[in-house]
């Protein structure tokens, strides 16, 4: 949508749930993602690593492991306003950089059917907080406040800005 095409390297490294705040937690794994992968491109080359997880009634909801999880993340949702963190770190010639967006998303009260048929399409198999807001996720959202492409899983505005900030500091 911005104009870049980036070459997509998983990482593939451990997130474990810590006991820090949800801003602080997206930030460290999206450090740990970008400084993984780093060695394999030269020091001119942008790096950016990301991670998002939904928090609800003090929470941390990441991508289910299972679709027993996904039903128990569902219906944690149901009928309530969570949060939606993104942390964003980008590596670049010798500057490192971190940020966060958070969006507020309410979810409509949801049935057991409605549940069980989500859970076949098996959209919310790799998802954080079991739901895409961008497929059939998107019905079961009344409201959100804040960016709409955090709650995707990567904030666009954040991560321009940053890029400004970057350019800034050369």
């Amino acid at each position: 949508m911005i104009g870049l095409k980036p070459l997509i390297v998983p990482a593939r490294i451990e997130e474990p749930m810590l006991d820090t705040p949800p801003y602080k937690q997206v930030m460290t794994h999206a450090e740990n993602k970008a400084t993984a992968i780093k060695d394999l491109f030269d020091n001119d080359t942008m790096i950016i690593g990301s991670d998002t997880l939904v928090f609800v009634d003090g929470k941390i909801l990441g991508k289910p492991m299972d679709s027993n999880e996904i039903e128990t993340h569902l219906n944690l949702l149901s009928g309530k306003t969570h949060a939606v963190y993104t942390g964003i770190c980008i590596l670049w010639k010798n500057n490192i950089i971190k940020d966060y967006q958070r969006t507020q998303v309410r979810f409509k009260t949801l049935t057991d059917k409605e549940i069980e048929s989500y859970i076949k399409t098996k959209e919310p198999n790799d998802k954080a907080g079991s739901y895409g807001i961008q497929g059939y996720g998107s019905q079961f959202i009344e409201s959100i406040r804040g960016c709409y492409f955090n709650v995707m899983g990567f904030p666009i505005n954040l991560f321009y800005d940053m890029i400004r900030r970057l350019n800034c500091e050369e």
